[in-house]
C-alpha cells in the first residue's frame, strides 16, 4: 500500500519576548507532552498525498531542550494516530535535534520522496515543461544513477510526449562507457518516445556551456551552476533541499523559480500558528 500522508515536522521558533508556554512543550513538570499533525494545504494537495505539519517546540520543559529519545517517542505516537498509510519528513533542525542516533529513523522512503516530488513537479513545472518541451537532469552521485534515472523517467512520464529535448549531466568515471552505464534507461525514452537524451559530463564542479532549460531536476549535493538563459522558461527543482543553492541560483539567474522539498512544505505550514502542542 502507498503512502497517502505525509507527516511535517518542523520548528517552532522561539521569539524574544514570546511567552515559555509557546517555547516550551510542556508547562508543569508532572504534564505528559505530545506533539500533533494537523492538515495543511488541503484544498490544493491531490487526494492522493496529504500534508500534515507537526510543530515542535524548541524546548522540552522551562529551558531544558529535547532528550533525543523522548522528542523521537513523541514524533513516533504522532504517526501512530494518524490514519492510513503515513511517512515522515524531518526539518534540518528537528534532524539536529534527534542527533544522529535518532534521525536515521525518520528519514522518508523513496517511494514517498517521489510523491512530493511528482506532486511539486506538476504543481510547478508542469506548466513549464508543457510550454517549451524541455527538461534537465543533474545527476548526482555515480553510485544512485540509477535510482535517478528511474525517478526521473516516472516524474517526466506524462510529459514526455511534448519533450523534444532532454538534456542530462553526468559525473564522469574514468574507463566507464556512459551510454553503456544508461543504455536500459536511454532505451526507454527512445523506443517509447523517440526521444534521444544529450548525455554531457560535468566540467569539474560545474555544468558545461550546454544550455539547460525547461525543468532543472536537481539530485547533487552542490550547486552546478547550470547555464540558464536570462530569458529562459525554467524552473529549478531541487531535490536535494541544499537551501545554499537557492543564493547562488538568484545571483545566477534571479528570474528562476527554485523550489524543493523542503521549501514545498515550508510553504504549505507558513500560516499555521504555533499551538500545536497539546497538553494534557
Amino acid at each position: 500500500m502507498n503512502t497517502d500522508k505525509i507527516v511535517y515536522y518542523y520548528p517552532i521558533m522561539g521569539q524574544t519576548g514570546q511567552p515559555m508556554s509557546m517555547c516550551c512543550a510542556k508547562r508543569f513538570w508532572f504534564q505528559d507532552v505530545s506533539l500533533m499533525a494537523r492538515p495543511c494545504g488541503e484544498a490544493q494537495s491531490p487526494p492522493e498525498l496529504q500534508i500534515l505539519g507537526c510543530a515542535v517546540p524548541p524546548l522540552y520543559f522551562r529551558r531544558k531542550p529535547w532528550k533525543p529519545s523522548v522528542l523521537s517517542e513523541a514524533m513516533e505516537r504522532v504517526l501512530d494516530q494518524v490514519e492510513g498509510m503515513a511517512d515522515s519528513y524531518i526539518h534540518p533542525q528537528i534532524g539536529e535535534m534527534l542527533t544522529a542516533q535518532y534521525a536515521g529513523r525518520w528519514l522518508p522512503r523513496m517511494d514517498t520522496v517521489q510523491m512530493l516530488i511528482k506532486q511539486m513537479v506538476d504543481r510547478y513545472a508542469g506548466s513549464v515543461l508543457t510550454r517549451c518541451g524541455e527538461a534537465t537532469v543533474l545527476l548526482g552521485e555515480p553510485s544512485d544513477t540509477d535510482w535517478q534515472m528511474k525517478m526521473s523517467r516516472e516524474l517526466l512520464y506524462p510529459y514526455l510526449p511534448r519533450i523534444n529535448r532532454l538534456l542530462i549531466y553526468y559525473e564522469e568515471i574514468a574507463e566507464t562507457d556512459i551510454w553503456m552505464e544508461l543504455g536500459s534507461h536511454l532505451d526507454e525514452f527512445y523506443y517509447e518516445f523517440g526521444l534521444v537524451p544529450q548525455l554531457e559530463p560535468y566540467v569539474g564542479s560545474k555544468c558545461g556551456k550546454t544550455r539547460c532549460g525547461g525543468m532543472i531536476l536537481d539530485y547533487c549535493g552542490q550547486f552546478r551552476y547550470p547555464k540558464i538563459m536570462p530569458d529562459g522558461d525554467a524552473v529549478y527543482l531541487d531535490t536535494a533541499s541544499v537551501t545554499a543553492k537557492e543564493q547562488l541560483l538568484k545571483r545566477k539567474t534571479p528570474q528562476t523559480a527554485y523550489v524543493s522539498p523542503l521549501k514545498y512544505l515550508d510553504t504549505m505550514v507558513k500560516n499555521s500558528y504555533d499551538g500545536l502542542v497539546k497538553k494534557t
